[in-house]
């Protein structure tokens, strides 16, 4: 659970940088682009340099061929990503940085417990237990509260849509990037294979804007094309820990990361114009019980208790 907020304040970290370099291009799909780029150069550098990451396309080969084993949809979770970063560029000015939030979060939550319920990911089968579903649904109070100041800044459309999908493909993200972890037998693998994919989705997206629009303007502050490092552990922690967690209470772990390392960004690093409202703290807190709720272990006695499948 620690390893699990850590990889959500690297998340909140990553989102401030990429943030800015989107508002500096004035182009969201070719920021992000750019920080995928730079995680995959360096793990694929890294792949190459560890024995048991190289081994890691002799075993993926190995999964995909064997009888009920790996399937290649089952590897193209780095696609997800992708279509997230799209998304902030289609639907996060219209909607409001808010609603777009809270959309996304809803979907990840209601993906989590259905994709854990599956056992799509590599804990296998989670019962939809009274306390998961109590903490998937506080967790999503509490993002509307943390950022309920800011909820009349967009119009809820159609348009909600888009990163409600996203969430709904995080979770899967999650679930399929810790099988492939599972079947390479290398973390650094499947995460510099998600790269791999995300880029070239992104890579797809971005040239059809370039036929369109042109070029973007590069800025020339180094820092500004970190974001992509920083993606490399939240990306190769996700899948390393999904293991063991699951993915809603993965999901929702980062989810608490990410609302407390916002929180200490706006504290001390804040943006121009920009104060902390106390509904923020209240759903930063909230969310933290909601983890918990979440991660109760279910008990031997209440198994009767459970909800149908």
């Amino acid at each position: 659970m620690v390893g699990a907020a850590g990889v959500g304040v690297l998340l909140a970290i990553q989102a401030r940088i990429n943030g800015a370099l989107g508002v500096r291009m004035d182009d969201g799909i070719a920021a992000g682009l750019i920080s995928f780029f730079g995680g995959f150069v360096v793990l694929l550098a890294a792949t190459f340099a560890f024995p048991q990451a190289r081994r890691g396309w002799r075993n993926l080969r190995t999964e995909l061929r064997r009888p009920g084993g790996l399937r290649p949809w089952q590897c193209l979770g780095g696609v997800c990503g992708g279509y997230l970063v799209f998304t902030q560029g289609m639907a996060a000015a219209a909607l409001g940085v808010a609603m777009f939030t809270v959309a996304v979060v809803a979907g990840q939550v209601s993906s989590g417990l259905v994709v854990d319920r599956l056992g799509l990911g590599p804990a296998g089968p989670q019962h939809v237990t009274p306390a998961r579903l109590l903490g998937a649904g506080l967790a999503v109070v509490a993002v509307v509260i943390a950022v309920s100041a800011k909820l009349g800044s967009g119009e809820a459309s159609w348009l909600v849509l888009l990163p409600a999908l996203a969430g709904i493909g995080l979770g899967w993200q999650a679930a399929v990037n810790g099988r492939m972890k599972q079947a390479a037998d290398s973390a650094v693998f499947a995460a510099m294979f998600n790269f791999g994919i995300g880029m070239t989705a992104l890579a797809v997206a971005f040239a059809v804007e370039v036929a369109l629009r042109g070029l973007p303007h590069f800025p020339a502050e180094p820092w500004l094309y970190t974001g992509g490092f920083l993606g490399i552990f939240v990306i190769g922690g996700s899948v390393a820990l999904v293991r063991f967690t699951g993915v809603l209470v993965l999901s929702l772990g980062m989810i608490a990361g990410q609302l407390v390392g916002a929180l200490l960004l706006d504290v001390f690093a804040p943006a121009a114009g920009t104060g902390i409202p106390a509904s923020t703290v209240l759903g930063v807190l909230l969310t933290l019980v909601a983890v918990g709720v979440a991660a109760l272990p279910d008990r031997p006695g209440r198994a009767g208790r459970r909800l149908p499948r």
